[in-house]
């Protein structure tokens, strides 16, 4: 049986440039001084968890930029830009690629992606073709989500997400899942920042939490947004009791 093989093997920091300034942020950040060492990236799916402010988005969107991503969400092909906020870790980014080259790629970015769907509409063509042939901004957000996923998303794609549960409900982060693994099984390679207890369960992913140790490889069952789930659903009073003690 082959062994299979993505589009990155791993991401590093480069040496600084001359003159570079790595004294504030992002290079304060734990999980981004952490990659001086490497990071070795799933040839399927690779998460990134943790706490709020602990890194994922910073990370993901300085892979977006090293992948030659639009930085506020897009393929490569997307030129739109309303406020240039990302940070310069992008540009220190030193992808190991494999041989093998994605035939289309997307950063889908929760929180800029009606600038994303506002841009498609402003083209003189009609891309919307490829999104399913519906103005993204005629449904609801969770749903032009999955137009994105089942429709614009095809085989041998390089994909970096982050947080799209933030438009979907459960049900649809179990469709997003699904749509993930017949990407995955086309040849297409994942790299997801999530909170999400449901998307953080593809089997066989891997799993890096972002914390104040850096970069640590976890498993499923010992990352904290599915401990904290698991443990409010199996003793909810108890939880809610000490929550809202006075």
């Amino acid at each position: 049986m082959a062994v299979r093989q993505g589009f990155l093997r791993a991401v590093e920091v480069g040496e600084p440039m001359d003159g570079e300034d790595r004294d504030g942020f992002p290079w304060t950040l734990p999980a981004v001084a952490a990659l001086a060492e490497g990071l070795a990236l799933d040839p399927a799916v690779t998460y990134l968890v943790g706490e709020n402010g602990s890194g994922k988005s910073t990370l993901i969107e300085a892979l977006a930029v090293a992948a030659g991503l639009n930085p506020e969400g897009g393929s490569r092909n997307f030129s739109y830009s309303t406020r240039s906020s990302h940070s310069a870790l992008g540009k220190a980014l030193r992808l190991v690629r494999n041989t093998r080259r994605p035939k289309t790629d997307f950063f889908l970015r929760a929180e800029s992606f009606f600038t994303a769907a506002t841009y498609l509409e402003s083209l003189p063509e009609n891309p919307l073709m490829a999104y399913g042939g519906k103005s993204l901004h005629e449904q609801s957000h969770g749903e032009s989500f999955l137009a994105l996923l089942v429709n614009r998303f095809g085989p041998d794609g390089l994909y970096l997400l982050d947080e799209p549960e933030a438009a979907l409900s459960a049900q649809n982060c179990l469709t997003c899942l699904r749509r993930m693994h017949e990407l995955v099984e086309a040849g297409s390679q994942f790299v997801v920042a999530t909170h999400s207890p449901i998307l953080l369960a593809y089997p066989g992913a891997t799993i890096y939490e972002c914390g104040d140790r850096g970069l640590e490889r976890i498993e499923y069952e010992d990352a904290d947004s599915v401990r904290l789930t698991r443990g409010f659903l199996e003793s909810r009073e108890r939880f809610l009791d000490r929550l809202l003690a006075d």
